[in-house]
């Protein structure tokens, strides 16, 4: 496995419990919202910018994807 695919893994595990965590859901349900609503798409395309950042910037960008995108407010 690559260095940029395991640091990819890694942001990935990292940011969906804290997204789960800033929405009160439990980690799977959160995977399945961030699935349902593109943001995973964002998230797998824009890791590298979203990783650099404060982890509570990505968070709320994950959030706007999903409402941009038909999730609930």
């Amino acid at each position: 496995m690559s260095k940029e695919l395991s640091n990819k893994i890694r942001f990935l595990t990292f940011i969906i419990p804290m997204f789960a965590m800033a929405y009160k859901m439990n980690n799977q349900n959160a995977y399945l919202y961030l699935e349902k609503y593109g943001a995973l798409d964002y998230l797998s395309e824009n890791w590298w910018a979203l990783h650099t950042d404060n982890p509570m910037w990505a968070v709320r960008d994950l959030y706007e994807v999903c409402y941009q995108n038909g999730g609930l407010k």
